[in-house]
């Protein structure tokens, strides 16, 4: 055989087997949470949202090099109120109509002392701003775990209804269990 029909046929192995290192996660509303705390200075609201799709992808079994991309569906926002969530859709928040879908994009994992900070671009209202957040990622017998909390600005997306009267800070929460 030729030379270079070795170094191409030595150069495919490996990639096959680079690619094999890769495990790949669907992410959808049934191993996807992604829920919501809005508060004021009387009480707060819970919610979430039911519809979520992506991918995660774990290369050689390293939490740290995760790479997660997830397109939320608004239309699928709900709340512990039935008035409340017809607002949250509307134009003073999510305009579901104009905007039917938020997106979040990791652009780096790290691990730290606790556990891991992801950083990504969370797309809002068709506004993408950087956000990191500490989590805990485990990948073990083809399950994908993640569990975080972390509280964003609403206002950096423009959500600015009710300022004065609803935190600007809204605690998210994410919870992520998926099977290969």
């Amino acid at each position: 055989m030729p030379k270079s029909l070795v170094a191409v046929a030595l150069l495919a192995a490996l990639s096959v087997t680079a690619a094999a290192a890769d495990t790949k996660y669907a992410l959808t509303g049934e191993n996807t949470k992604v829920t919501f705390v809005g508060k004021k200075p009387d009480g707060k609201h819970t919610g979430g949202f039911g519809k979520v799709s992506g991918t995660a992808t774990v290369t050689d079994g390293d939490p740290s090099k995760l790479a997660v991309t997830v397109d939320i569906e608004t239309e699928s926002l709900y709340s512990d109120d039935a008035k409340l969530t017809g607002h949250l859709r509307n134009a003073d928040f999510f305009d579901v109509k104009n905007q039917p879908k938020a997106t979040f994009k990791s652009t780096k994992v790290e691990k730290t002392a606790a556990g891991y900070t992801v950083t990504g671009d969370l797309t809002l209202l068709g506004k993408t701003k950087p956000v990191s957040f500490p989590a805990t990622i485990t990948e073990k017998d083809g399950k994908l775990e993640v569990s975080a909390e972390f509280a964003i600005d609403r206002t950096q997306w423009g959500m600015n209804y009710g300022k004065g009267k609803i935190d600007d800070k809204v605690d998210l929460g994410i919870k992520v269990e998926a099977k290969k």
